[in-house]
């Protein structure tokens, strides 16, 4: 308590803070935003009924968004499929590359290309959301839609990638002026806003003796051991010894210390389950199209049978090594090495440094790998062998967890700036008073 009483003693941090607050309690009124034309009613009754299949995962990471039929009802997932194209083109194409290498400059053109293609991917899914929601009219019986035509899906196109650029926006402004990661802060926040709906359903079905007490001690042992294993690998990290090579400046001797470089067990974060459940949205997205095939593989892919739990581990496991690969550069970590005058004991300095920290760097992706899988998937086969009906996920647990403990580093890290920065100024005084 201590803790959080000092951090909201710190003016710049409590602003973030509540800054942050506002922004999400922003996106969740819009959540309740009905976009034009539609039955919010009858569409909470086809939900209930389990007919919305695989867009059942879009809805959770929309926070009921879809359900609600908002105006967020895609959410930030174009911006998130978006980022896996610029990102994938950055490999194939030269121009794009060479621009991540420009440093800040070249990163800026980059964000922009992610949202001009956030903007497309939301027309064209939000084209696709309005013909699925006039397909539900025909298969549910339910009025759905009060007025189809292309009226309407133009109405719905404007108002859904409207409802997603205003997100992405409210997320670049959450990285500028608030805390944390503001894309991965919403999905936090849509995930998490239905979990006392699921606590008291869980509580109800214990109370008609559905779920027996001894099976809810185990779930919830479970689900700490699950949390307990995803804090360990999130926090865990290699340390590379550094040693610093001595100048002699005159009669002064520089350097000679010695630190580590830091690198975690898995670096790519909750990047790879996100991008997998993005990824593996296109069949359901793609066959109200009536692309040849999407039906047949949507139906394959239903989210908890074992070939969608394989393909699923399988992306997670790819996404871990391309975004680490990506966003790790071991030769520029060893050029960076070099030009600080530090080698590693034992090792080249140069390309035999390059090498080694590749190497290391890719047996702990291995690790972190297989890690996200495991946690993204044990947890959804043992929630489908009990047939509990609980909300969180592997996927889901990884994302909250993961995204909590990035926001709480960066609020203390805040917190320690401003330590050190108030020691100094402490200090100073006192400092200039010997000197005088």
């Amino acid at each position: 308590m201590s803790v959080l009483g000092g951090i909201f003693k710190i003016p710049e941090l409590r602003r973030r803070i509540v800054f942050t607050l506002s922004m999400l309690a922003v996106y969740r009124v819009g959540i309740f935003v009905t976009t034009p034309g539609v039955d919010r009613v009858a569409m909470r009754e086809i939900v209930a009924d389990g007919q919305m299949g695989f867009l059942g995962m879009l809805n959770l990471f929309s926070g009921g968004a879809l359900e609600q039929l908002s105006i967020f009802a895609l959410n930030i997932m174009p911006y998130v499929s978006a980022s896996i194209i610029i990102s994938l083109l950055q490999v194939l194409v030269k121009p794009l590359e060479e621009l991540r290498r420009e440093g800040e400059a070249g990163q800026r053109k980059i964000n922009q290309y992610t949202r001009y293609g956030t903007i497309v991917l939301s027309i064209v899914q939000g084209l696709m959301i309005a013909q699925f929601l006039e397909s539900l009219n025909a298969q549910s019986g339910a009025r759905v839609v009060t007025d189809p035509g292309w009226s309407f899906r133009l109405m719905t196109i404007l108002t859904l990638t409207t409802g997603t650029a205003f997100l992405m926006w409210l997320g670049e402004q959450i990285n500028e002026r608030g805390i944390g990661n503001g894309i991965s802060l919403i999905i936090f926040a849509g995930i998490v806003a239905n979990l006392p709906d699921a606590v008291i359903q869980t509580s109800q079905l214990v109370r008609t003796e559905q779920i027996l007490p001894i099976d809810l001690l185990l779930i919830i042992f479970i689900g700490g051991l699950v949390i307990a294993l995803i804090v360990f690998f999130e926090r865990a990290q290699r340390r590379l010894p550094v040693t610093y090579a001595k100048r002699v400046v005159g009669r002064r001797v520089y350097g000679g210390d010695s630190s580590h470089l830091p690198l975690k067990v898995n670096m790519a974060g909750v990047i790879p389950p996100i991008f997998a459940s993005s990824l593996l949205l296109f069949p359901a997205t793609l066959s109200n199209w009536n692309v040849p095939g999407m039906r047949w593989l949507q139906n394959q892919l239903t989210p908890g049978d074992w070939p969608y739990l394989v393909i699923f581990a399988a992306l997670c496991i790819f996404f871990a090594f391309f975004y680490t690969a990506i966003t790790v550069q071991p030769v520029e970590m060893a050029e960076n090495l070099k030009k600080q005058s530090a080698f590693v004991p034992g090792i080249r300095p140069g390309k035999a440094t390059a090498e080694y920290i590749d190497a290391v760097i890719t047996r702990l992706t291995t690790a972190g790998a297989i890690y996200v899988a495991f946690v993204c998937t044990i947890p959804t086969i043992l929630q489908n062998q009990w047939r509990v009906p609980f909300y969180f996920g592997g996927t889901s647990l990884m994302i909250v967890v993961g995204v909590a403990l990035d926001l709480w580093q960066q609020v203390d890290a805040h917190r320690i700036t401003r330590h050190y920065e108030g020691l100094a100024a402490s200090r100073g005084p006192r400092i200039r008073e010997r000197s005088a």
